[in-house]
C-alpha cells in the first residue's frame, strides 16, 4: 500500500494505519508516493517504520532535480519506483538518440536501462504490445558512466 500524496492532513494517521497493516501481516510493504526528503524525514521521526518504498516521478527530464531524493532513499534503504520513466512520451532528445544507436536500442530502452543503473524500479507505462515487449529487452547491455552523465546533463 502506498499513500499517494503527503498533503493530507491526515498523512500521519494514514501512515500509522499502514504500520499497523504492516506489523499485523495484512500488508507485505507500505510504501509512499511524491515524498520529499522533508516529508520523508517528517514521516521518519515521527514514526520507527521506514517506507519500504517512495514512487517518484524520475526521468531525465527531472533528474537533477529527484538526485538528492534518490540518494536519500538510498541511504535509508528505501526502494525507489520511477513513475513515467519515459516522460510520457516527452523524451525528445539527441543525446538519447545518439547513445541508442551505439547500443543498437530504443531511446525508450536506453531510458528504462539508465533508471535500472540508477538503482529505481522503472514503471513505464503501455499499451502497444511491441512497446511492452521492448521495454523488457533492457538486460543485455549496461550504459558506459559517460553515457550515465550525458543522459543526466539533460535535465541541466
Amino acid at each position: 500500500y502506498l499513500i499517494h500524496w503527503p498533503r493530507s492532513e491526515l498523512r500521519h494517521e494514514s501512515w500509522q494505519a499502514l504500520v499497523e497493516l504492516y506489523q499485523s501481516g495484512r500488508a507485505k510493504n507500505i510504501g509512499v508516493s511524491n515524498y520529499t526528503i522533508a516529508n520523508l524525514e517528517e514521516l521518519m521521526e515521527r514514526s520507527n517504520q521506514a517506507p519500504a518504498v517512495n514512487q517518484i516521478e524520475f526521468n531525465p527530464n527531472v533528474y537533477r532535480r529527484q538526485a538528492p531524493v534518490l540518494a536519500f532513499c538510498k541511504r535509508y534503504g528505501i526502494v525507489v519506483e520511477a513513475y513515467s520513466p519515459l516522460a510520457r512520451g516527452g523524451l525528445e532528445s539527441k543525446v538519447l538518440a545518439d547513445i541508442a544507436e551505439k547500443y543498437g536500442k530504443s531511446p525508450q530502452q536506453v531510458t528504462l536501462r539508465w533508471c535500472i543503473q540508477h538503482g529505481t524500479v522503472p514503471l513505464p507505462r503501455s499499451t502497444n504490445p511491441n512497446h511492452v515487449r521492448g521495454n523488457l529487452d533492457i538486460d543485455d547491455f549496461e550504459l558506459s558512466e559517460s553515457d550515465m552523465e550525458a543522459i543526466n546533463d539533460i535535465s541541466r
